[in-house]
């Protein structure tokens, strides 16, 4: 898939607090019609293939909005840092053009962007649990890039930061907060 012109990327996980790619503006940014879920497996990042992480994934929810933020490729950039992004998001993660609404000073203006979504039947997929058992599952896991429960804790500060409310994220950062403390950084 060949990039819009221009590029909008959305973020609304790890890229939102963590997006290690050359923009040109960033933006914060919604979908409408779209939710936040900790439905996806990582055996990458944030977990092992014997003990698998918990990261999010973009689920259809008619009356939701889902917050993140927006990144503006350089149009010369921007085929190679989607080429960079399809391997860090290997782990079940497809690019989707998506609907974005991009925060202004002044207004709020629409445009196409891309993202990375998980759709169920992925093989990573995890799908839908009880918010303990996700909890736990991310209590435990560790990978490459860090803690589980660090994923969820940086998510959770970065959306405050953003003055989004996401009762799953929080409901998960309370969750691992009450078992463990804060933080164990």
């Amino acid at each position: 898939m060949a990039p819009p012109d221009p590029c909008w990327l959305f973020g609304y996980g790890s890229l939102i607090f963590r997006p290690a790619i050359p923009f040109v503006e960033r933006r914060p940014a919604r979908v409408r019609g779209w939710t936040r879920r900790f439905w996806q497996w990582s055996t990458d990042h944030r977990g092992e293939p014997w003990r698998p992480g918990r990261v999010v994934t973009l689920a259809p929810a008619p009356e939701d909005i889902c917050w993140g933020m927006a990144y503006l490729l350089d149009e010369a950039a921007a085929e190679a840092v989607l080429a960079d992004l399809d391997v860090r998001e290997r782990g079940g993660y497809v690019r989707t053009e998506i609907e974005l609404e991009l925060d202004g000073q002044r207004s709020t203006q629409r445009t196409m962007g891309v993202t990375y979504q998980a759709w169920p039947g992925n093989r990573n997929y995890a799908g839908p649990a009880p918010i303990a058992e996700i909890a736990a599952q991310i209590d435990k896991a560790t990978g490459p890039s860090g803690t589980n429960a660090d994923y969820v804790r940086d998510l959770h500060a970065a959306l405050e930061t953003l003055g989004a409310q996401d009762t799953h994220v929080a409901a998960l950062a309370a969750r691992l907060d009450a078992a463990t403390g804060p933080s164990r950084r």
